[in-house]
């Protein structure tokens, strides 16, 4: 270790310190709204900018490198903030989107330690099967991971340090520190100098972090035998089970197998190490990491036949597409392990370490164009789901109208506009219905109206007769909670009344529910007078729970049309000629 590391770097404390508390200020400025209005893209890529670049420039500063350092972070910060400028903010965001910040997070993660390892390489000429030492890249790598969640716990630290020492001053009527924490400005600074102060002195211990990384990387490497042999049983489970339960037991296959596969990776390099005297020496660790490796290969497979399958059933989608381009790195990973596993068998550490170190230099280019504009899975998946609406693969009563709008960015928006003026009138229908809706839960509320429309007829038994409805009071019961796509309900209407009565019928351990509805000014409503909707009257039918055969007996009368109205004599509390309180028998 050099005399500067064993003496620490006082100055670059303070230096975080001074430029976190300034970047979390002006972050805050930037990306609070503006007159009631959110910030426009440009004023939330430059906050992005700001704060990506200081905290990457907080970690790879070095004292005779500030220059690249400088130049690395401002690269890395423009790679982050350029998905915000091309995107907008999350609000604007359709469901793909927040995939690609999380590529250019992924690229620049990968970038900082192989800039750091390159910095550090030896003069000479540029060769690039010497410019990132593998042990280099792998202890920065890990190093930063350490580093991240221990600032991070440190400025959580000092912010409740701040606030007791409010409270504490607030005691004896000191509250310029409690109104101050009240402010959001200045949080943002607080925990902005917080975490740049963090980051500072921890890295003025070197040997400390050293340490902590030894022991996160023991930990995950003791678990390398208990997840490989878990895999390595339901590997082997898979020929007599098949892959059917996989597809029945949920729909959410594939993120769980990739997700898996990470933890794998994350273990067997926890195993391995940086190199030959760094790798575990406990056999069953290296045949845990070892089980890991051969496991990969055919978790990656069956996500691939799982994604295959919902593309083929059901077209592309943003998702979708997204689920390919992992499971596919998933499969690189999985090769990569296998064939170093079939190579050198027990040895098969020191290939894999050059294949992690190619990997990533991969993976880290994929990341960098994931982020950009240049793929649009938007608009791919737009044309695949419009063809197959318009050829038939893909039922009218099945097209997802609400992902096509909300999850499909502007190309989708544009062709819903475009069916929107199609031939087929219930098309054209369908794609002006969803226009209506400003929120994705205002579509599912217009597909749970429309289907309750559709089913109408067959759900609802009017009494005493069954007569033709007007479409007001149709609409009105479609969307009625009482009323909803999987209910039965019952009506109590005559054509010259203004007035009908809508019942639920019972079901398990439930009442049936009786609701009045008006025809005042011309419209139905579920309610009498001017009040607001919320107040609209739900009646029990019955005023104690009946017993399962009185239900029953109560589902029966119903069912068999055995309901009227009669009249009823009450008693009320009046107070000075007015009524008060609820009628009473």
């Amino acid at each position: 270790m050099e005399v500067d590391d064993q003496q620490g770097w006082a100055f670059r404390t303070w230096l975080l310190f001074l430029l976190g508390g300034v970047a979390g200020i002006v972050v805050h400025w930037l990306g609070d709204s503006v007159a009631g209005s959110p910030p426009d893209s440009f004023r939330l890529a430059l906050a992005t900018l700001i704060g990506t670049g200081v905290t990457v420039f907080g970690f790879t500063l070095e004292r005779r490198e500030w220059r690249s350092t400088a130049t690395f972070s401002l690269l890395a910060a423009l790679v982050v903030s350029s998905v915000i400028y091309w995107n907008g903010g999350p609000d604007d965001w359709y469901a793909a989107n927040g995939w690609r910040l999380l590529c250019a997070a992924i690229a620049v993660a990968i970038a900082a330690p192989l800039f750091q390892s390159w910095r550090e390489r030896s003069e000479g000429a540029f060769d690039w099967r010497t410019a990132f030492p593998y042990a280099s890249v792998h202890d920065r790598a890990w190093t930063t991971v350490v580093l991240w969640f221990l600032a991070w716990a440190f400025a959580g630290i000092v912010m409740l340090l701040a606030l007791l020492l409010s409270e504490l001053f607030q005691l004896i009527g000191i509250t310029f520190l409690r109104e101050a924490l009240r402010e959001d400005w200045f949080i943002m600074g607080l925990l902005g100098a917080a975490l740049g102060a963090g980051i500072g002195l921890l890295r003025d211990r070197d040997r400390m972090l050293a340490m902590l990384q030894r022991v996160a990387m023991t930990i995950f490497s003791v678990l390398a035998p208990i997840l490989g042999a878990g895999l390595l049983l339901f590997v082997l489970a898979l020929p007599f089970t098949g892959l059917t339960p996989l597809w029945d037991a949920t729909r959410s296959t594939t993120p769980i197998l990739l997700s898996t596969i990470s933890a794998a990776i994350l273990l067997i390099n926890a195993v391995i190490g940086d190199s030959t005297e760094d790798e575990a020496k406990l056999p069953a660790l290296r045949w845990g990491a070892m089980a890991l490796g051969a496991t990969i290969l055919p978790l990656a497979v069956i996500a691939a036949i799982s994604t295959g399958l919902r593309i083929g059933q059901y077209g592309l989608t943003p998702d979708r597409l997204w689920a390919v381009v992992f499971t596919a790195i998933a499969m690189a990973f999985g090769v990569a392990y296998a064939v170093a596993l079939a190579w050198k068998r027990a040895g098969w550490a020191m290939p894999l370490r050059r294949a992690n170190l190619v990997l990533a230099i991969l993976l880290c280019g994929i990341a960098f164009i994931l982020s950009t504009p240049l793929l649009s899975f938007g608009a791919l998946s737009t044309r695949d789901q419009v063809a197959r609406l318009k050829d038939g693969r893909t039922p009218l009563g099945r097209f997802d109208w609400a992902a096509l709008w909300f999850d499909f960015g502007p190309t989708g928006k544009q062709a819903v506009r475009d069916l929107a003026k199609s031939g087929n009138a219930e098309i054209r229908k369908r794609a002006k219905e969803i226009q209506q809706a400003k929120y994705r839960w205002d579509a599912t509320e217009l597909d749970q109206r429309r289907i309750a429309a559709e089913t109408l007829d067959r759900r609802l038994t009017i009494l005493p007769a069954k007569v033709a409805l007007p479409e007001d009071l149709q609409t009105r019961l479609s969307g009625s909670d009482m009323c909803g796509p999987s209910q039965s309900c019952v009506l109590l209407y005559r054509p010259s009344e203004s007035s009908a009565v809508l019942i639920t019928t019972p079901c398990d351990n439930c009442d049936p529910m009786v609701r009045p509805i008006y025809a005042l000014n011309g419209r139905w409503q579920e309610q009498q007078g001017s009040g607001p909707v919320a107040v609209w009257p739900v009646i029990s039918a019955r005023q104690a729970s009946p017993s399962e055969a009185e239900r029953q007996a109560i589902a029966e009368a119903i069912r068999q049309g055995k309901v009227d109205i009669r009249p009823v004599r009450r008693r009320q509390l009046f107070i000075d000629g007015k009524a008060a309180g609820q009628p009473f028998e």
